[in-house]
C-alpha cells in the first residue's frame, strides 16, 4: 500500500486539477465534496467563461446522465461542442451515443455511428495511421483500426436490434464478426438469427463459443449469455423454417440496408485512394461475402 505523504499537494492526493478557476472548482465539487449539482453549477461556469470547454462540457455530461438529466446533457453538448477544439470532437461524438443509448434515441445512435465510420473511412479518425493513443476512464491504451471498427459495428448492430430489424443487425454483426470477431458480438448474432427464426445457422454461431473458438468465449458475461441461448434453442420445440427469411415490414429496411451495404463496399473497393493498409485485407474478404 502506497502511503501518500503530508507534503504532497491537495490537488495530487486528491487527483484534481490544480488553480482556482471555474473548471478546478467543479472538478473539486465532484470528486472531494460529492456534490454534482453544485459541480454542474461550475461547470456551466467554466464553459461560459472559456475555461477547458470541451473537458467541462464532457464531464458535465457524465454527471447529468448520473442523474438522469439526460435530454438536457444531450442539448448541452450539441449546443456548445461548436466552442471545443477538433481533436475533442470525436471523445463529444462518443459521449452522445452513450446518452442517446441512455434515452433510447435509436435513430441518433444509428446516425452518429454512421458518421464515426465514414471519418474512419476517410482517414480523418485515424489520420492515416493504423493506431491511436484513446482514453477511458481516465486510463490510456492504444487502439487500432481494426478494433474500432468492429467496435463501432458492434454498437450499430445493437442499435439495429433494438429497433427489431433483425436482418439489418445480423449483416452489421457478420461485418463485424469479420474484421475483429468475438464471443459477446457471436452471442448477438446468434439472437438476430433466433429472431428470424433461423435456429440452426444460430446454433452454428452459438458452437463457436461454446467451444472457446472465439475470444472471450471464456468471459463470464459472454459464457453465460451464451448457455442461455443454447438452452432456449434446445427448449424451442419449433420446427426450423426456410433459411430465407422474410423481409421486415419496416420499409425502410430495403434502403437502409443497401445504405449499409453499399458504404462498404465503396469505401473498402480496390478503386478507392487513400485506403487505410486494413481496408487492403479485408476488401476481398467484404466483395466474397457480399457478392450475392
Amino acid at each position: 500500500m502506497v502511503v501518500k505523504k503530508e507534503t504532497e499537494p491537495f490537488h495530487v492526493i486528491h487527483k484534481v486539477p490544480s488553480g482556482d478557476g471555474p473548471y478546478v472548482r467543479a472538478k473539486h465539487a465532484q470528486l472531494v465534496e460529492k456534490d454534482p449539482e453544485t459541480a454542474i453549477i461550475w461547470f456551466w461556469k467554466a464553459i461560459n467563461a472559456g475555461d477547458r470547454v470541451d473537458s467541462a462540457l464532457k464531464d458535465m455530461a457524465v454527471i447529468m446522465k448520473q442523474l438522469n438529466r439526460t435530454e438536457e446533457a444531450i442539448e448541452a453538448v450539441k449546443s456548445f461542442r461548436g466552442l471545443c477544439p477538433k481533436q475533442a470532437q470525436e471523445s463529444l461524438d462518443n459521449v452522445l451515443i452513450d446518452l442517446y443509448k441512455k434515452c433510447g434515441k435509436v435513430d441518433e445512435q444509428i446516425m452518429l455511428l454512421k458518421h464515426k465510420l465514414r471519418l474512419i473511412y476517410t482517414g480523418e479518425a485515424f489520420n492515416g495511421k493504423p493506431s491511436k493513443t484513446a482514453r477511458c476512464h481516465g486510463k490510456k491504451f492504444r487502439v487500432s483500426v481494426r478494433q474500432e471498427i468492429a467496435r463501432i459495428l458492434g454498437n450499430l448492430g445493437w442499435a439495429y436490434m433494438q429497433k427489431g430489424n433483425y436482418m439489418a443487425s445480423e449483416v452489421v454483426y457478420r461485418k463485424a464478426q469479420m474484421i475483429d470477431p468475438e464471443a459477446n458480438k457471436a452471442c448477438n448474432l446468434c439472437h438476430c438469427l433466433m429472431k428470424q427464426g433461423r435456429n440452426e445457422e444460430a446454433r452454428s454461431v452459438l458452437q463457436e463459443v461454446l467451444q472457446y473458438k472465439l475470444p472471450r468465449s471464456d468471459d463470464s458475461k459472454s459464457r453465460n449469455r451464451a448457455e442461455e441461448l443454447s438452452l432456449e434453442l434446445q427448449e424451442s420445440g419449433m420446427p426450423l423454417p426456410s433459411l430465407t427469411p422474410n423481409l421486415p415490414e419496416d420499409p425502410t429496411f430495403e434502403d437502409d440496408f443497401a445504405e449499409v451495404l453499399e458504404r462498404v463496399m465503396n469505401e473498402w473497393a480496390p478503386a478507392r485512394s487513400r485506403r487505410l493498409p486494413i481496408f487492403e485485407q479485408i476488401s476481398q474478404q467484404l466483395r466474397d461475402q457480399f457478392a450475392c
